[in-house]
């Protein structure tokens, strides 16, 4: 059983990623963004970016910085199949997962115009912001020494590959592919 983890900038791919991943590789998609949005309901909060970051940040901070993830690897195991996890956004994840059989971590990145232009396309309701916005939430979540906060730059460093989504699909895919190959061949 294969165990992926994803992060990445805002709109660099993951979810294209992902999709990819359970057509053709028949992979279960365990989504952080879905465990926010029931909790973020539960609690009767507007379903936005800073929702996302607070109750993220709240979880992480009761119980372990990796509680999500490590909920959500539950239910990968649990499943028997390949599985991968979206989006593995703090060093306290990384670490956590790191330690849990058959896990390893890809990340995604891209221009910020590109990522930008995706997410506006998307037209998710986090993701109805101006660039301005869009690039100062990106700087909240880019650096913390804390482990139960955003750190995507740490998390992209500490990736087993990374993948540059800046061209076609196919050319996409076919890092996806030799990404596969190299993380399962170690």
């Amino acid at each position: 059983m294969r165990i992926i983890g994803i992060t990445g900038t805002l709109g660099a791919g993951k979810g294209t990623i992902v999709e990819y991943l359970q057509k053709e590789h028949d992979f279960l998609h365990f989504s952080v963004r879905d465990f926010l949005t029931t909790e973020i309901e539960k609690r009767d909060l507007p379903l936005n970016r800073d929702s996302m970051v607070e109750v993220a940040n709240d979880l992480r901070a009761k119980h372990t910085p990796s509680y999500i993830v490590e909920q959500l690897y539950v239910l990968a195991e649990k499943s028997g199949k390949d599985s991968i996890i979206e989006s593995i956004r703090t060093m306290g994840e990384v670490k956590a997962l790191r330690q849990l059989s058959g896990f390893r971590l890809l990340a995604v990145d891209a221009p910020a115009e590109l990522r930008y232009e995706r997410i506006t396309e998307r037209k998710s309701a986090t993701d109805s912001v101006s660039y301005e916005t869009f690039l100062d939430n990106e700087k909240r979540e880019m650096t913390s020494t804390d482990d139960t906060k955003q750190n995507l730059a740490a998390c992209i460093a500490a990736a087993d590959f990374k993948l540059v989504n800046n061209g076609s699909f196919e050319e996409l895919f076919a890092q996806i592919e030799t990404a596969l190959e190299q993380v399962y061949s170690k």
